[in-house]
């Protein structure tokens, strides 16, 4: 059987044979009335909604656990078909009058995560497999259907390394930003990536105006290789012409996100190092105190630290602002995403975390490529 939210409707096939309004009936029940059901689009006839149950499953996550934070901030706990477990984050903001101006969606494109950096929940978990695009486009469908509430944002900000799972990425984009689809502007659509500088150059291409984030967090090589993996493959010099190729040929900005680790990396050299990386992009900077994780021994510097960070970069003139962390109590701030609440439901023991998970099983897919 077919995953319906896996395909374009240019690509729905089955269609060929009907109308061409058809196409737009069974978008409307999916990403506008969100109905999950072939038998309840009742504009279709009964031997068409047979047809399509039995070729087709549109709704593949089953919500299994949510947290919700005394911010406001949701977690959810989905299983896939597969018996695999992904989280998703929604978080809203508050506006002057306390009314909701914004709602943002921290999505999944991995199960677990490969390049293992050293501050990050995820990579605990080890790579497990790729998520198709109707398992994260699903997570946009689902959640809003929960809160019942459109989401205004979203950000390729949960677990797994989106430039590793390119194709799928992409696709899920056009699904989520398309005016048949569900309708979120693309410049309203942030991808994170922790650097993988060749696939940053194919996102230059792209002709969706989404935005683009980058994993910095250190400003030698030295660290970074320490702390992210990934520099080793590609170091600062060859991540930094990439952002370059990419600001040059799309003409926007891209964010560089900047965990601060006390005593690691929030000296003052560090600042006028990033500085000087952020006026050579002409690049935005987020500051994202770090979050605490069980089995990691990292600190978030304190109020008084971070300030001083925040002054350094801004007395040299450097666009920045310091993350208002949500969800932390819930392990749904950035770097927090580990399946906590599946390890929590099953009583295991903190201690086994990530362990003997490093490597695909169920799957049998490899680890994505990192070239």
């Amino acid at each position: 059987m077919k995953f319906f939210l896996d395909l374009l409707p240019s690509e729905w096939d089955f269609f060929d044979s009907e109308p061409e309004y058809r196409r737009k009936q069974v978008a409307e029940w999916i990403f506008k009335k969100r109905v999950f059901s072939f038998s309840s689009m009742t504009n279709l006839s009964l031997d068409l909604r047979k047809k399509l149950a039995e070729n087709y499953q549109v709704k593949t996550l089953e919500l299994i656990h949510e947290k919700q934070s005394i911010d406001g901030t949701r977690k959810f706990l989905w299983q896939l078909y597969d018996g695999h477990a992904i989280e998703t984050v929604l978080i809203p903001a508050t506006g002057s009058r306390g009314s909701s101006e914004r709602l943002t969606l921290c999505v999944s494109t991995q199960v677990g995560c490969a390049l293992g950096c050293h501050f990050c929940a995820s990579g605990l978990l080890g790579f497990k497999r790729n998520l198709s695009c109707g398992e994260i486009v699903e997570q946009v469908l689902l959640s809003e259907s929960i809160v019942k509430q459109r989401v205004s944002h979203i950000v390729f900000m949960g677990m797994g390394e989106p430039l590793l799972n390119y194709d799928q990425l992409i696709k899920s984009i056009r699904l989520i930003s398309s005016s048949w689809g569900i309708g979120i502007s693309p410049r309203k659509i942030t991808i994170s990536t922790s650097g993988i500088a060749p696939r940053i150059r194919k996102l230059a291409f792209e002709t969706l105006p989404f935005r683009l984030a980058v994993s910095l967090h250190a400003t030698t090589d030295e660290l970074r290789s320490k702390i992210m993996p990934i520099n080793s493959k590609y170091p600062l010099s060859e991540l930094i012409k990439s952002c370059e190729e990419f600001c040059s040929r799309r003409k926007q900005k891209i964010t560089l996100e900047y965990i601060l680790i006390s005593g690691l990396n929030d000296r003052r050299e560090d600042a006028e190092r990033l500085a000087r990386i952020a006026t050579s992009l002409r690049a935005k900077v987020n500051l994202i105190p770090y979050n605490p994780i069980d089995r990691l021994a990292w600190k978030s510097p304190d109020q008084k630290e971070q300030l001083s960070f925040f002054r350094w970069l801004k007395n040299k003139a450097v666009q920045v602002s310091i993350r208002k962390e949500r969800g932390r109590d819930i392990d749904g701030a950035c770097g927090q995403l580990r399946l906590r609440s599946l390890f929590e439901r099953s009583n295991e023991p903190k201690g086994m975390l990530g362990q003997g998970l490093g490597k695909p099983k169920e799957s049998g897919e490899k680890e994505p490529s990192l070239r």
